[in-house]
């Protein structure tokens, strides 16, 4: 009989939820929070340094991610902790979001230029909260979600990109110029709290249900690495992305030296990219429910393999045209959406039953370190050898490393079971 610490996370029967009322909760959820990171990380650079302040300043932003990295030290402690009359997840997701909307309301009667340390103070503040935030809405993710609906939950998380793209980038942007700081802000902080609405709709298992669990494994780090599964499940993370880091950062510079327009650039990675990857997440959850997941993970793997090869001919011709360039931008962003639906639905799958939080996020964490150490290196590969060996270098990264990880974890592991339609399998 498989130990309880080491079964899959799966919804029970009494916990489970209408599917249309698990996915309207997940999406309000993280559209709630993803409004506020694209403010700070997309909308603010640009607010900053229309009010003159540095780019030096402005470059500093970037320690914003250092929490989205690192959360996987304190995500034991949200699994551990928590408040009997709220739930297990509600106990950090309500006061995070009420944190960071206060924070926003509090922003918006600073000045950006004249108090841009409090505003960066306050921008460090939001980033904890959201991470925090992230990894108990994670858990309930893979608390309530059937393997049968992992693939739609986690593509709702495509789609609450691409809403807090527009509305913490795009419309808090618009709002700016049109009616300045003070009510840009105090409406997006808005529009992340109505967002927040369907936590409402929340339900959870009561205390008592979760205390054996967690007396006789309290959730913590070292209890993922004693699962006998958890080198080849962390080694899947690390290294089915990897080659990514060394095109994805590349690519931009790479259409510019190739002659393409700012303009053109900005379109092609933008608002269009956008519509793309959302269209790729909802390509992934149509794939995996008809062919599983290991299946589409696979197919993902040699469709980036062949992707990448495609940029190294491009980087090797001298008469490539522009169509080729966007079309084989717009294939990457297609792909990478994908593969984050299918990573995340294994994440899920592959994660214990008493700390899906904590296993979800090392996980999610490890795939993101890695991939920022090869984009932190590809720019000095690119000028040592050239954008066409980089990028053939990916492709052949991308072709081992599939293989490899494919076997690492099989298709007759738990975490597999269940996510293709019974009439295709």
């Amino acid at each position: 009989m498989t130990d309880l610490n080491l079964a899959p996370a799966v919804a029970s029967e009494e916990k489970r939820m209408p599917p249309g009322r698990v996915l309207v909760v997940l999406t309000g959820l993280y559209i709630a929070q993803a409004i506020p990171i694209y403010l700070f990380i997309a909308a603010l650079p640009a607010i900053f340094r229309e009010q003159g302040v540095s780019r030096t300043m402005i470059g500093a932003i970037g320690v914003l991610l250092i929490p989205w990295i690192l959360k996987f030290l304190w995500a034991p402690i949200v699994d551990r902790y928590q408040l009997s009359r709220l739930g297990r997840r509600r106990s950090w997701i309500l006061p995070m979001q009420a944190t960071i909307i206060g924070l926003i309301v509090i922003m918006s009667q600073l000045s950006p230029l004249e108090d841009f340390y409090i505003i960066f103070g306050i921008a460090c503040l939001v980033a904890l909260a959201a991470s925090t935030q992230d990894i108990a809405t994670d858990g309930y993710a893979v608390e309530v979600l059937t393997p049968a609906q992992r693939a739609y939950g986690n593509a709702i998380q495509g789609g609450s990109i691409a809403a807090g793209v527009l509305i913490g980038s795009a419309f808090a942007l618009i709002l700016y110029d049109n009616f300045g700081w003070q009510a840009a802000m105090l409406s997006i902080a808005g529009l992340a709290g109505l967002a927040a609405i369907p936590i409402c709709l929340m339900e959870e298992k009561k205390k008592q249900d979760l205390s054996e669990i967690a007396a006789k494994d309290r959730p913590s780090l070292m209890a993922f690495l004693r699962r006998p599964d958890s080198l080849q499940v962390l080694a899947f993370a690390l290294l089915y992305r990897c080659s990514e880091g060394f095109v994805k950062p590349m690519e931009q510079p790479f259409l510019v030296d190739k002659g393409l327009s700012l303009s053109l650039v900005g379109l092609t990675s933008g608002a269009s990219a956008a519509t793309v990857g959302l269209g790729g997440s909802l390509l992934a959850a149509f794939v995996i429910r008809k062919y599983g997941l290991f299946t589409c993970l696979y197919g993902l793997g040699f469709a980036r393999t062949l992707c990448f090869a495609g940029f190294a001919l491009a980087a090797a011709s001298q008469t490539t045209t522009a169509t080729v360039l966007i079309g084989l931008a717009f294939f990457n962003t297609v792909i990478r959406y994908m593969e984050v639906v299918g990573l995340y639905s294994l994440y899920m799958g592959a994660s214990s039953r008493n700390q899906p939080a904590t296993d979800f996020t090392i996980l999610s964490c490890a795939q993101l370190i890695i991939y920022m150490l090869a984009s932190m290196i590809s720019g000095a590969l690119a000028d040592l050898l050239g954008y066409a060996p980089l990028f053939a270098f990916a492709t052949a990264l991308s072709l081992i490393g599939l293989i490899w990880c494919m076997r690492q974890i099989p298709q007759s592991h738990p975490a597999y079971a269940g996510t293709a339609s019974k009439n295709c399998t």
